[in-house]
This record gives structure tokens, C-alpha cells and sequence, in this order.
């Protein structure tokens, strides 16, 4: 645990080269409170996000279908959740309709270390996909998943399964609470972090996590939606 006085130095999102410990440790994090004040604000926040944002939906939705009228405007995925558990993830789709049977074609082009693939100028990736990418509006269907419980406004990305694969019992830590739409990772550099960095900056909200620093890294992440360049 990092003593509370290097903590308090500076943005403790932006603490990167801080020593951290291998293993969170086991919060009986009976902090009932905390994680109640959390899904109260995932339900609140994921709702009135879905209200607000049904213009934009619809705006996104109508630019998808008409650059590829066949293929469909969500994109679902299979992602592990909390505990390993699986479940459906949703997007507005920014690739074209067989992105995933070309994806072997293209793994050997990965331009980010450990067990994800990024590639900037993914050759599946559409006209409207680029932009609603580069603005994360791609992420915003996330919001249904967080109102079924799948999902958090906060916390570690969920990953893929084919990625679980390549997980020590180390990186499996990040997967002991619920995974989020934003996290410490996407507010620190997203991908031009590597995955162990990732790993560990992930561990650290988890060891760290109130209610106080999820609206931080969200109020962070909204910010960030505005120019940001590393997203892809």
C-alpha cells in the first residue's frame, strides 16, 4: 500500500511511477457503502446518459447504416467481467461487418505489447468508424450494459477472451470487480500505455477505489473526449 502522504502528491490519476505492490490486497471491502453509493451512481448516470444522448444515438446510427446499409449498427462482443465471468459488450459498429475473420490476417501488425491488439490504421475500420472512434462515441452503448450490472462507469476495461488466455494469475487481478466504461488506464494515456502498465494501473484503482476517484477519472474522461488522439 503506498503510504497516504505520497499519495496526496500531486493527481494521484496521473501517479505512474510510484512503487506499487504485486497483489491488491483482499478488501473485505464490506465498504457496503461504497459499492451501494457506486451502482446507485452507475444506474443514475447510465440512465440519465441513455435519455440525454437518444438524438445522438439516432444521429450515429442513421451515418452508420447509410456508409454499409447491410451490416448492423451495434456491435456485440464477448468480453470477461467480473470474476471471469462472460458476457455480451455493445458498440456502435465502427468496422466492417467480418472485422473479427480478419483479424488473424492483421495480428502480426499489433502496436501494443501484451495481451491486446491495437492497430491505428486498422484497414477494418470504416469512414464513420474513424470518427466515432477518435470521440468514443463507439463506447456510449456501454451504457446499457452498465444499467443491467454487466458494466460500471468505472473501472478496468473488460477484456477479450482470447486475451484472458495469455493472463497470469497476476494480471488476473484486474478482474476481481466489475469492469467500467473509463478507467485509470484511459485517463493515463490509454494505448500508448502497454499492457503490464495497464495491469498495474488498473490494480492500483482497485486498491484505491472511492467514490471521490471514480468521479474524478469520469469528470477526467469527459474532458479527455474533447481532441483526444488515443483512441483507436
Amino acid at each position: 500500500m503506498i503510504p497516504t502522504s505520497r499519495r496526496n502528491e500531486g493527481d494521484v490519476l496521473l501517479e505512474k511511477h510510484l512503487p506499487y505492490p504485486h497483489v491488491v490486497p483482499n478488501h473485505t471491502r464490506s465498504d457496503k457503502l461504497y459499492l451501494f453509493m457506486k451502482r446507485t451512481m452507475d444506474v443514475m448516470g447510465a440512465s440519465l446518459g441513455l435519455l440525454l444522448l437518444s438524438p445522438l444515438f439516432a444521429v450515429v446510427a442513421l451515418l452508420i447504416k447509410l456508409e454499409d446499409p447491410k451490416g448492423p449498427v451495434f456491435f456485440h462482443q464477448i468480453r470477461v467481467g467480473k470474476n471471469e465471468k462472460k458476457f455480451h459488450m455493445f458498440k456502435f459498429r465502427s468496422m466492417v461487418s467480418n472485422a473479427e475473420d480478419l483479424l488473424d490476417e492483421l495480428l502480426d501488425q499489433n502496436e501494443v505489447s501484451g495481451a491486446m491488439f491495437k492497430m491505428k490504421n486498422d484497414p477494418r475500420i470504416t469512414k464513420i468508424g474513424k470518427f466515432i472512434r477518435k470521440t468514443s462515441m463507439d463506447e456510449l452503448p456501454q451504457l446499457w450494459n452498465v444499467l443491467r450490472g454487466e458494466m460500471s462507469l468505472v473501472g478496468p476495461r473488460p477484456p477479450l477472451v482470447r486475451e484472458i488466455a495469455e493472463y497470469s494469475t497476476y494480471d488476473k487481478q484486474r478482474l476481481r470487480v466489475t469492469p467500467g466504461c473509463t478507467g485509470l488506464w484511459q485517463v493515463s494515456g490509454r494505448n500508448s500505455v502497454g499492457f503490464e502498465k495497464m495491469v498495474e494501473l488498473d490494480i492500483r484503482y482497485i486498491d484505491q477505489r472511492s467514490i471521490t476517484y471514480d468521479l474524478r477519472i469520469i469528470f477526467k474522461t469527459i474532458r479527455m473526449l474533447f481532441g483526444t488522439k488515443d483512441a483507436f
